[in-house]
């Protein structure tokens, strides 16, 4: 559904993209995380068809993003960072007036408008003036528009910023629907954890080119080694450690607790376990220790 090839965006000297190459199949959800300044934002508006790439080329949903640009804003939802809304106009003028720019019969775009108000608990709000609308009603209302004519492709940057707490849960929520309907998605989020919630696959950006790719649990395998798992006991291990180190790799260990590393959790685990069972040593748990995707996004962009 997205295809960029080389994509690259210069502003005079300064290059803010530089060769960004993706491609995101119909239904997945990309997350782009990256510093300030990173081209994050540049890229989307590239994909979006509303800057002009000096190098390179894109398509979305099979639509060239330059030669093909009407085209492109007609299958894609857009959510930028400064969304610019009319802010004398009421919450239901708004929607209806974009939505009858995008072609939506009256009836539709009535319709439309009325159940996304409601999802995003905005509906008693419908009559207020956008200049009265809190920061996160805003960002909520701008959402709803470019929800509001069923698009394929969903551009989002940022789109839980300004909100409380209720509010963004709302609007991840919608997020994964989106999904499960085959949209395709990308975010551009500083919410490292939200990134992990919602994303089936993180593209890091830093100084304009993209210098990692995969799904979480892949980038976490490549970047902080093999997963972390730990037992823990009703007893302490009376100094068997030694026979349990012939099964997997112990890495740390103390009074009734033991963590270690394997390459293959299906095979090992049952294999520690039935030892464990013949030491006559009760296990309470065995969990995969925790590994955040800050651990891995702080490792590659300090990474020079």
């Amino acid at each position: 559904m997205i295809h960029a090839e080389n994509l690259t965006k210069q502003f005079d000297d300064f290059t803010a993209v530089n060769g960004i190459n993706l491609d995101v199949p119909r239904g997945e959800v990309l997350a782009l995380l990256g510093p300030n300044g990173a081209g994050k934002t540049t890229t989307i508006r590239m994909l979006g068809s509303i800057l002009r790439p000096t190098a390179g080329r894109a398509t979305v949903a099979g639509f060239d993003t330059v030669r093909q640009s009407r085209e492109v804003r007609r299958v894609i939802g857009l959510l930028t960072e400064f969304p610019g809304l009319y802010t004398r106009m009421r919450g239901e003028e708004y929607l209806d007036f974009f939505g009858e720019m995008q072609g939506l019969p009256k009836s539709v775009r009535r319709e439309r408008a009325e159940k996304l108000l409601k999802q995003f608990e905005l509906w008693e709000a419908r009559s207020k003036r956008l200049g009265e609308y809190s920061k996160g009603m805003k960002q909520k209302l701008t959402l709803v528009r470019a929800m509001l004519h069923g698009p394929q492709v969903l551009f989002l940057d940022e789109p839980t910023s300004n909100m409380d707490p209720q509010s963004a849960k709302l609007v991840r929520d919608a997020i994964l629907d989106l999904r499960r309907g085959e949209r395709t998605i990308i975010v551009c989020t500083h919410n490292l954890a939200e990134a992990e919630l919602l994303a089936d696959r993180i593209a890091i950006i830093r100084s304009g080119e993209i210098i990692a790719q995969g799904s979480p649990a892949e980038l976490k395998a490549q970047l902080l080694g093999q997963p972390v798992m730990e037992l823990r006991f009703a007893d302490t291990l009376n100094g068997q450690i030694d026979r349990l180190a012939t099964l997997v790799d112990v890495v740390a260990h103390g009074d009734g607790w033991l963590r270690y590393t394997t390459p293959n959790p299906m095979r090992d685990n049952p294999q520690l376990l039935a030892q464990l069972a013949a030491m006559n040593t009760p296990v309470v748990t065995l969990s995969e220790v925790r590994r955040s995707l800050e651990e891995v996004y702080l490792q590659i962009v300090s990474d020079e």
